[in-house]
Order: structure tokens, then C-alpha cells, then sequence
């Protein structure tokens, strides 16, 4: 100790290893990072791709059922008791598009739900879990509904393509009248399309049958020309509806098997 020096006590200086590490604990990134691990990514995919798959396939179909049944009353059956039937048929089938919108937005959220309940995040986040016989019956329903769902829309698909075939044939036929070939003969008012032969409307429909460059004027008009990419739409949506089912059959398939077989272990799905 120096002269005229007050005591001092010592303090030593910390060194680099009694400093505490930002890495020691878990911070917001590593958090995050561990919550995006148990996110089941397929059940999210399947989810948006359904979601937008009805959407389309319920909006465009809406609109291009109206649409079409504008074409038939103004072109081809000008009488009204001939399309009565079709005409409630397709209204009928205006409120049922209402009902699968939403059936599937609340079926899509129920699977996700399902999804995320059945990750490690849910472990990590509320403690250990144990599966109950209940808890499978409702995966195993899941499973079957979701199965039934998707032969029902393969279905679906199909029959949104058939008003894009008919309306093909319809266009097609237009774009021959309106080839330089056939321009300007005499055999164009000979090419014609009977809507008839397709049974949407009875056989004593009148006119039932358009030809030549009456043909060609209902080609141009807003309502088939929105009618035909609508319906092409909708079933461009029906089909992406039916890969979305299709995920959820492996998603709701490999949730079940290892709630099944493996309900006594600690484990759970990251599907």
C-alpha cells in the first residue's frame, strides 16, 4: 500500500468465461425456430390448396351457371317450360355450392387443427401427452371422412368437365365458321350445334338447334365467352380440390397409425 493511498478494496474483473453467454438460454429465435419444427406442414399445404380449390370451384361454378342458363333462354330454348326443370336444377345447385363452401372452410380448419395437435409442438409447449381411445376414434374418423370426401370429389370433377366439353364443342364449331376455308361458302349455315343431344333440354325445345352465323354471333357474346374460362376454372379448382384431399389422406392416415400403434411410447406426429 502506497503512502497516502486510502484502503482500497479489491475487485476482480470478470473474465470472458464468468460472463454469461447469450447462448446459454434460449432466446426468441431459438423459440421460434423449435415452434416452425412442429408445424405440420403437409395438413398446412392441404388446407390452403382446398381452401382455394372450393373457392374457385364454388365462385366460378356459381357464375357460370347463371351464365349458361342466360345462353339457353336467350338462344336456345325460348320457351320457358322447356328449361323449368333445368332451371331449378341448376338454382338447386347454386344453394348446394353454398353449402360446400362452407362445410370444407370449416372442415379444412378442423383438419388443421387436427394437424397441429397431433406435432411435437404440442408436447413441448403443454407437457407430456397420453392418447385415449378417444382421441383415436376421432383420428380413425377423420380418416374415413377424409377417404369418402375425396372419391366424392373425383366424382365432382368429373361432372365440372362436362359443361367444358360441351361449351369446346360449342367454340370449336365457331372457330370453323369463322376459318377462311369455310368463310364466305355456302356451306356454313349448314354447321350447327344441337344443344339437345346433350339432354340438358327436352327434344321438342325450340330452336334447340343454332347454325352458321347465329352460331357465331352467340360465340361472341360476354356470356359465353365468361361462361366457357369460368367453367374451365371450376374445374381447374375441383381438381386442385382433389390433390388438397389427397394430402389429407396421407396427413390424417399417418397421424391415426402412429396414434394406433404407438399410443404407449412418447412420441408424437410431425406430419
Amino acid at each position: 500500500m502506497y503512502p497516502g493511498s486510502k484502503n482500497h478494496q479489491y475487485h476482480p474483473v470478470p473474465t470472458l468465461g464468468d460472463r454469461a453467454s447469450p447462448l446459454s438460454s434460449p432466446g426468441c429465435f431459438e423459440c421460434c425456430i423449435k415452434c416452425l419444427g412442429g408445424v405440420p406442414y403437409a395438413s398446412l399445404v392441404a388446407t390452403i390448396l382446398c381452401f382455394s380449390g372450393v373457392a374457385l370451384f364454388c365462385g366460378c361454378g356459381h357464375v357460370a351457371l347463371a351464365g349458361t342458363v342466360a345462353i339457353l333462354e336467350q338462344h336456345f330454348s325460348t320457351n320457358a317450360s322447356d328449361h323449368a326443370l333445368l332451371s331449378e336444377v341448376i338454382q338447386l345447385m347454386q344453394y348446394v355450392i353454398y353449402g360446400i363452401a362452407s362445410f370444407f372452410f370449416l372442415y379444412g380448419i378442423i383438419l388443421l387443427a387436427e394437424g397441429f395437435y397431433t406435432t411435437s409442438a404440442v408436447k413441448e409447449l403443454h407437457g407430456e401427452f397420453k392418447t385415449t381411445a378417444c382421441g383415436r376414434c376421432i383420428s380413425g374418423m377423420f380418416v374415413f371422412l377424409t377417404y369418402v370426401l375425396g372419391v366424392a370429389w373425383l366424382g365432382v370433377f368429373g361432372f365440372s368437365a362436362v359443361p367444358v366439353f360441351m361449351f369446346y364443342n360449342i367454340w370449336s364449331t365457331c372457330e370453323v365458321i369463322k376459318s377462311p376455308q369455310t368463310n364466305g361458302t355456302t356451306g356454313v349455315e349448314q354447321i350447327c350445334v344441337d344443344i339437345r343431344q346433350y339432354g340438358i333440354i327436352p327434344w321438342n325445345a325450340f330452336p334447340g338447334k343454332i347454325c352458321g352465323s347465329a352460331l357465331e354471333n352467340i360465340c361472341n357474346t360476354n356470356e359465353f365467352y365468361m361462361s366457357y374460362h369460368l367453367f374451365i376454372v371450376a374445374c381447374a379448382g375441383a381438381g386442385a380440390t382433389v390433390i388438397a384431399l389427397l394430402i389429407y389422406m396421407m396427413a390424417t392416415t399417418y397421424n391415426y397409425a402412429v396414434l394406433k400403434f404407438k399410443s404407449r411410447e412418447d412420441c408424437c406426429t410431425k406430419f
